[in-house]
């Protein structure tokens, strides 16, 4: 019951964040819109991890250091399955993202290739409509298949097998023979979840854009390598938007 309401405390915390940085968002808009210049292009970070290679925990402190909202698995699988928070999130897209994100998870629906066609294409939707508003990371769920590459930073946590085992017996007190019964069932789940609902491995390494070892690093290191990272796709993205404004429609430096 209390793992159940910390969970719910954290999904409206979550949401109320979002909502915030979508108006900020907006207001700071519209004076690139008045001037007919492209909107600047929001990142998102996408997390898939190995089980036990500090996914969530990285993903905390990016938030922290970004000041972006962090939707964890579980976050991102209860807003899909709540009606009424998905609504409010897809209400929330502007209209020109709109027939582009319908028109995408329905690529996700169809019966013939998708089991649990509904919830498939609910999480989708949930997972673009975060990524189009971007500023914020996402953990799991196959975000790094879904969301579009061109605006996320795709991040591939790994560590080698003993390094897994001693993080899950310390954060959920098992065994060593539990803590890789754990690991393995995990990682069997979430392989299984990426290659029945979005036809991909999910260790595939051209799926992402930076592959992280973890027991090679501090927390913080892998969080300010990534920081960087991103950075770096920022920088170069504003080089090309600024390189494709016609000369005399940019705004004075």
């Amino acid at each position: 019951m209390s793992t159940y309401k910390t969970s719910s405390e954290r999904m409206a915390e979550a949401l109320i964040r979002a909502r915030r940085q979508w108006q900020t968002q907006q207001r700071m808009s519209k004076p690139a819109e008045s001037l007919s210049l492209p909107a600047p292009r929001a990142f998102t970070i996408a997390i898939s991890r190995e089980a036990g290679a500090n996914g969530s925990a990285i993903g905390r402190l990016l938030g922290e250091r970004l000041g972006w909202p962090v939707y964890d698995y579980e976050l991102v699988e209860r807003i899909a399955n709540d009606m009424g928070l998905r609504s409010e999130l897809l209400e929330s897209v502007d209209e020109k993202h709109i027939s582009w994100l319908q028109e995408f998870a329905n690529s996700f629906s169809s019966e013939s290739s998708v089991t649990e066609s509904a919830y498939v294409r609910h999480l989708v939707e949930t997972l673009l409509t975060l990524a189009i508003h971007g500023k914020c990371i996402i953990v799991g769920r196959g975000a790094n298949v879904v969301a579009p590459p061109e605006t996320t930073l795709r991040i591939r946590l790994v560590a080698p097998l003993w390094a897994r085992v001693a993080t899950v017996q310390k954060r959920r007190n098992l065994s060593s023979e539990e803590a890789q019964q754990w690991i393995e069932k995990t990682d069997r789940d979430r392989t299984r979840f990426i290659k029945d609902h979005f036809h991909k491995e999910a260790n595939d390494p051209y799926l992402h854009d930076l592959v992280l070892n973890t027991s090679r690093f501090s927390l913080e290191t892998c969080a300010e390598i990534i920081i960087d990272v991103l950075h770096r796709m920022q920088a170069q993205a504003r080089q090309s938007t600024e390189a494709s404004i016609p000369i005399g429609t940019g705004s004075a430096s």
